[in-house]
């Protein structure tokens, strides 16, 4: 299991993070127009603290939340503690507790999957997914300024286009979608940058920042569950 220092060490630090993303829900219209899951059976792999689960259970039937650090678990079974139909598991990505053909949306979002390494996440995910579903991994756009230029700085080794040729390799489908997070005040943006970057590159995007907002890409995967996947 590979720690996520970020939510691990500054969950209510993350959390801000997560409230200033994508204010006019660009990502989630475009989730939603790959795989509504209005009806469905929808699990949240490294669910982290929750953030995310009433998004999906306002209209799922069923949803899981997976996450493998305890403290996290917790965090979001008291997020979602008055929704039935939600429940949240201690587990990791390429163990899912999770029964075989048993889901419709398997989402993943900034959290395992970042491209070679991760093929027995992918193909856990394939296992719960039924036939015709979708596994759906939102992923931070390296590529996009000024977001994805400290990223590169902090990841010399890190190469998006290796990574985007992994999941063409896997059958994935790749969507792009800019948009900003913005936040309450200057402070909490500090704050994020301070928990998702090395000493050097937060002080420097400190400094090409002005205001509280900033420009961020994302870059969203999707594969089907196809009959050759059942073989």
């Amino acid at each position: 299991m590979v720690p996520s220092p970020n939510i691990w060490h500054w969950p209510e630090v993350y959390e801000a993070e997560n409230r200033a993303q994508d204010p006019d829900g660009l990502v989630e219209s475009v989730l939603r127009s790959v795989v509504p899951w209005d009806g469905r059976d929808v699990v949240d792999v490294g669910c982290g603290a929750g953030f995310h689960l009433p998004m999906f259970a306002a209209g799922a039937r069923s949803v899981v939340g997976v996450e493998p650090h305890p403290p996290l678990v917790e965090r979001a079974r008291r997020r979602t503690a008055r929704a039935r139909h939600v429940r949240v598991a201690e587990g990791r990505a390429d163990a899912l507790p999770l029964a075989d053909a048993s889901v419709d949306l398997v989402h993943a979002r900034t959290a395992y999957f970042f491209g070679p390494g991760c093929g027995p996440g992918i193909a856990e995910a394939l296992r719960v997914l039924r036939p015709g579903g979708a596994l759906v991994i939102v992923d931070l756009d390296a590529t996009v300024p000024p977001y994805g230029d400290w990223m590169r700085r902090d990841l010399p080794r890190y190469d998006p286009v290796a990574v985007e040729r992994f999941f063409a390799a896997q059958g994935f489908d790749d969507r792009r979608v800019r948009t900003w997070w913005v936040f309450d005040d200057r402070r909490t943006l500090d704050a994020v940058l301070g928990i998702e970057f090395s000493r050097a590159t937060a002080d420097r995007a400190r400094r090409e920042v002005s205001g509280c907002t900033l420009e961020v890409g994302y870059r969203i995967h999707v594969r089907r569950r196809t009959s050759l996947d059942l073989r």
